[in-house]
């Protein structure tokens, strides 16, 4: 299936699953929040856009992607494309939706326990996208993305800033996947018409720490010194604190059954080399 694609929130991963769009035929289109970046986005070769609900493009579009986070007020971008005359809706969250769950798996057949406000939103928006696609009669799919990366974007740029910490909490797990597993997930609910909850991650949760080693690892640098839990809390950021107060592993076998999804990057073993193996490139 080839259409019209708009992605709205043309950020990190935004723009991945466009380019990849792109790339394989789609005609593609996209919004930013400033003219400015409408503007260089457009000079790269997306059609960009600060979106409008009289919005041409995605009068257009046969398919709708957002990436666009909710706040308090709801999801901003419901209001300005409940109209449009659409085929297929995608809508990417994120498994925070899941909770804390003690370390242990979690699957789309779970129920949400979200313990964030920022969950609680994501769920809510979540339902809102649901919602609208059952009555438009059309499929309205959902990704639950953990920790999102890729090049510029990754554990490699951490350390090469400074950023790396190794935070020493015992059990505790993350998962994660790569930017070009998030755009092939998308791509092919899209092309199966797909409109369930999808989990889209690698396949091995772990500590975060491990990952940051990796990454010193594969630039020839020591790795930081694990700091116990106890001590790294008080010094972090109430954002970053948030994110080690949850814990859970995240199944992918649904997106791999349904949608037929081969990951390219199945372990941050393998996205990382192959940032490292880019950046040596002339």
């Amino acid at each position: 299936m080839i259409g019209n694609l708009y992605v709205v929130g043309l950020g990190f991963s935004g723009l991945e699953i466009a380019r990849r769009a792109q790339e394989a035929g789609w005609t593609v289109a996209g919004s930013v929040t400033t003219a400015e970046k409408a503007a260089r986005l457009t000079a790269e070769g997306i059609d960009a856009e600060v979106l409008t609900p009289d919005s041409a493009r995605l009068r257009a579009a046969t398919h709708l992607v957002t990436t666009v986070a909710p706040d308090s007020a709801g999801d901003p971008v419901l209001p300005l494309v409940r109209h449009a005359p659409v085929k297929w809706l995608g809508y990417v969250s994120t498994t925070g939706v899941y909770g804390d769950r003690g370390g242990g798996w979690v699957d789309e057949s779970d129920e949400p326990r979200p313990g964030q406000v920022r969950s609680k939103q994501r769920l809510d928006a979540e339902r809102a996208w649901q919602t609208l696609g059952a009555k438009a009669g059309i499929p309205a799919a959902v990704f639950r993305l953990p920790a999102i990366y890729g090049p510029g974007r990754s554990a490699l740029d951490q350390v090469l800033e400074g950023r790396a910490n190794c935070v020493d909490k015992p059990g505790q797990m993350f998962s994660r996947v790569h930017t070009h597993d998030i755009a092939s997930a998308v791509l092919a609910a899209m092309n199966r018409n797909a409109g369930e909850i999808y989990n889209v991650c690698d396949d091995e949760p772990c500590a975060q720490h491990e990952v940051i080693a990796f990454a010193c690892k594969l630039l020839g640098r020591p790795a930081p010194t694990l700091v116990p839990w106890e001590d790294a809390a008080p010094k972090m950021s109430a954002m970053a604190r948030s994110f080690y107060e949850e814990n859970r592993r995240v199944k992918n076998e649904r997106m791999k059954r349904e949608l037929g999804v081969a990951l390219k990057y199945p372990t941050y073993r393998d996205g990382l080399s192959a940032i490292a193996a880019q950046r040596k490139q002339p």
